[in-house]
């Protein structure tokens, strides 16, 4: 059996990383067996898309106000998110995420195993227009199989 390291930190001051979904990381200790960051989007700011290919997250809402949209299989719902709230995003759901608010949106995430790098998120169909929305190879609203002609 061998012996694991314990680890403690501060949030650092500034944004580290962009996440796939455009949102803002600030890394914080991560295990063999998961991993967590502050996530921040900015007042007005919607996400891209995405699903995750092998991890599940679980997140708590430290501050401002926002919505999230998640849609598995024939399952589409928007929930409300507001501080001292939780939410999961079990593996293989599409979610975005949008900040309704006139104040940063703080969002605690712990994900199970830990993130792995950029490429674990697949673009998803926007629910909401987002920032990049009209990339070459983003996938549109249009492309939703809900709304196909």
């Amino acid at each position: 059996m061998s012996e694991r390291s314990f680890f403690s930190t501060r949030l650092p001051a500034a944004c580290e990383l962009l996440a796939p979904d455009g949102s803002e990381i600030r890394c914080l200790p991560a295990t063999e067996r998961g991993s967590m960051v502050h996530c921040r989007l900015p007042p007005g700011a919607v996400s891209k898309a995405v699903r995750h290919r092998t991890v599940e997250e679980i997140w708590y809402v430290l501050a401002g106000r926002g919505e999230l949209w998640r849609s598995r299989g024939q399952r589409r719902e928007i929930t409300p998110l507001e501080p001292a709230t939780a939410h999961t995003i079990p593996l293989g759901t599409a979610f975005q995420f949008r900040n309704t608010g006139d104040q940063p949106l703080d969002i605690l995430i712990v994900t199970m195993p830990p993130w792995p790098g950029a490429e674990e998120a697949v673009r998803a169909a926007d629910h909401w227009p987002a920032a990049d929305a009209t990339d070459p190879g983003s996938p549109q609203p249009q492309d939703r199989p809900e709304n196909r002609q």
